[in-house]
């Protein structure tokens, strides 16, 4: 009886399975397997018969949706070679960890059937994919275990409020966009002009603990020349890459921001202070609705279906301070304006869910001005409460000066100006080249954010 009963608690419940009935396009159609939305299911080719992908690994694919009894999957690898009636197996539930003196029951386990991925100090200095496999050719993953990738979100009233200023080392933003350690900030961009070097810039000159650099959607091309030419050595030293590039699935380029996410997560529930450079938030969304349209759901604003414009604040919630006394993520996304239009519903949704955004002109970019910030058009909705009133005054009157000297540009250039009628514009007029030379920086020259300040006010007191 003894025996019985000892065979019974050890036995594992028989999981599942269904079997492919299916393909159109990026969905895979399953019936027979009854598992949440966001289940891991891998899906195997019989062992018998001429067919592609016999004697190799198993296509994995996650349930994105389902309708009546059927399943729909979204596979994050290469699906040339599979037939209808293939296998659908649910990855099998991990085991739930004994409790101290008490011994591991294999029928004891979670209910969590999602993805888990590496996580843990062995990433720093890595570069990664959006499956956690090593792409540097450095060898396996040390010092690193498993963990889930959906963590429970931090309730709003519990979170570290923003109140301490960011060095970025970047002198147009620590002066005139100065951002808060646990901001969120947008960084507004067409192609060209200069984003990937801004980046790259802060990832070297900020003054942060870690850095979590997510690649999504972008050339693969760009993924080494960023990390050798842009990160350096040592930006990469304290830094973890997340590279999905624009050939990757639209499951993996999401799974890829996620991932990044997770990773700022554990780095900052380790008391470390973040900083989350994801490029870019358009191939997000993009990829986000390549999956829902895929899927049956209908478009709505330029294409866009409504899940997309309720996946963007799901993802940039999770970063910013953590509790009291613990680490903070100091995100920057950046935002692809196609074709410069600033109206482009992605971008204007990201305005409203963002602490501030950051806009790079193509006039300044084509004009040699670099970092190409365009002042009058970005915001750092933080900054009044992280800096003394003084720098918050500099900072306004500069803005008004540029904005003058601006309004008049035409006139100046055409020679209608006439020094003398306006007091205002002849002062714009004598301190733009000190303005023009305080927004200007090179790529290797790091700006102090106190150097900064003492800049901005020696040029609005000359």
């Amino acid at each position: 009886m003894n025996d019985l009963q000892s065979f019974a608690g050890n036995t594992v419940p028989i999981e599942s399975q269904g079997k492919l009935v299916r393909v159109a396009g990026l969905v895979l159609e399953a019936t027979g397997v009854k598992v949440p939305m966001g289940s891991v299911c891998e899906i195997h080719m019989p062992s018998s018969g001429a067919n592609p992908r016999r004697g190799l690994r198993p296509v994995t694919a996650e349930v994105v949706g389902f309708s009546g009894d059927r399943a729909y999957l979204m596979p994050t690898d290469e699906v040339q070679g599979l037939s209808s009636g293939a296998r659908v197996v649910p990855r099998a539930l991990p085991l739930l960890s004994p409790k101290l003196g008490q011994p591991a029951h294999p029928w004891r386990r979670t209910e969590d059937r999602g993805l888990h991925l590496p996580m843990g100090n062995g990433l720093l200095g890595r570069v990664v994919d959006s499956h956690g496999h090593a792409l540097d050719r450095r060898g396996p993953l040390e010092d690193v275990h498993s963990e889930p990738m959906v963590r429970r979100p931090i309730n709003a009233m519990d979170r570290d409020p923003v109140r301490t200023p960011l060095d970025t080392g970047v002198r147009a933003i620590n002066t005139m966009l100065t951002v808060g350690r646990g901001q969120r900030l947008g960084l507004f961009a067409g192609t060209g002009v200069g984003k990937s070097v801004l980046l790259g810039m802060m990832a070297r000159y900020t003054q942060a603990d870690v850095i979590v650099v997510g690649l999504i959607g972008e050339r693969g091309r760009e993924v080494k020349e960023f990390i050798e030419d842009i990160l350096g050595d040592d930006g990469l030293a304290r830094s973890v890459v997340v590279a999905a590039p624009a050939d990757a699935p639209p499951l993996l380029r999401m799974q890829g921001a996620h991932y990044a996410t997770a990773i700022a997560e554990f780095f900052r529930d380790q008391g470390r202070h973040v900083l989350l450079l994801m490029d870019s938030l358009t191939r997000y969304a993009m990829a986000q609705r390549e999956i829902a349209l895929a899927i049956g759901e209908p478009p709505a604003t330029k294409g866009y279906p409504p899940s997309c414009f309720a996946k963007l604040p799901q993802l940039v919630e999770r970063s910013g301070n953590g509790l009291p006394g613990e680490g903070s993520i100091t995100a920057f996304y950046t935002v692809l304006s196609e074709g410069d239009d600033q109206q482009d519903p992605i971008a204007d949704a990201a305005r409203g869910i963002l602490d501030g955004h950051i806009t790079l002109s193509r006039e300044l970019a084509e004009a040699g001005h670099y970092p190409a910030i365009d002042i009058e058009r970005s915001i750092s909705r933080v900054m009044t409460n992280v800096v003394p009133q003084n720098q918050v005054d500099s900072a306004r009157r500069f803005r008004q000066l540029l904005a003058k000297y601006n309004k008049a540009r035409d006139l100046i250039q055409l020679g209608a100006y006439s020094p003398g009628h306006d007091q205002e514009l002849d002062l714009a007029v004598r301190l733009h080249p000190d303005m023009i030379h305080l927004l200007q920086q090179g790529m290797h020259s790091p700006s102090p954010l106190a150097e900064g300040v003492k800049q901005l006010q020696a040029v609005i007191q000359a």
